[in-house]
């Protein structure tokens, strides 16, 4: 298995060749790899020569090739990835907060692009999102209250059952469970007080699914 500052010469090389159909030069690859002397890379490169990773090709400056990657990493690598990764995870990110959603009868859809919401980067981390503040109570029974604020991952889609953000005529918005039956809509709440909204496909847009709910005690 190759040491560390090997593997990222390598790489280093590897993908300056693919990018620039050339050998990076040595003190590119000083400064990449963060050694203060050329000749540690010279040593590096001979390693990696010996090991058959390169081949240097005669006649040519700064021209060696690729012959062939490690198929793993070094050890070392893994294990900074991994912190790296854990730190991202434990990070938070900051997503538009858009004004009110009704969970009770629509109200007049609001965008609010001045204000923003701090969340868990693992919250959001695989699509695009946005946060509404909940008004109503209409979706009591699937656990969502008044005040509370949905993070919503945005797309224009959803299945069945799916609890959704819906645009109706391009003037109001509400959350709902989403029913598509032919070309008609049902928007089904989750309290037996309210009725379904029922609505022509053509009609409603769907501006995103639930992902999850924030409540502040």
């Amino acid at each position: 298995m190759l040491t560390e500052k090997q593997y990222n010469l390598l790489m280093f090389i590897n993908k300056v060749n693919h990018e620039k159909g050339q050998c990076p030069s040595f003190d590119e690859m000083k400064d990449a790899i963060g050694l203060k002397s050329k000749s540690g890379i010279h040593a590096l490169i001979s390693s990696l020569e010996e090991r058959n990773f390169i081949r240097r090709l005669p006649h040519k400056a700064r021209a060696m090739e690729v012959i062939r990657l490690p198929k793993f990493k070094p050890q070392a690598i893994i294990d900074e990835e991994k912190k790296r990764e854990q730190a991202l995870l434990n990070s938070t990110v900051q997503i538009p907060l858009y004004g009110k959603i009704a969970a009770g009868q629509p109200i007049e859809a609001l965008a609010d692009e001045t204000e923003t919401l701090q969340v868990p980067f693992n919250m959001v981390a695989h699509g695009k999102f946005f946060a509404l503040r909940i008004e109503g109570d209409s979706m009591i029974e699937a656990g969502i209250m008044d005040g509370d604020i949905a993070i919503i991952k945005q797309q224009n889609s959803a299945e069945n059952g799916k609890i959704v953000v819906a645009l109706i005529e391009d003037s109001s918005a509400t959350l709902k469970v989403l029913r598509r039956n032919g070309n008609m809509v049902q928007l089904l709440p989750c309290n037996k007080k309210y009725k379904p909204i029922v609505a022509e496909a053509a009609k409603v847009k769907i501006q995103g699914i639930l992902s999850s709910i924030i409540r502040q005690y």
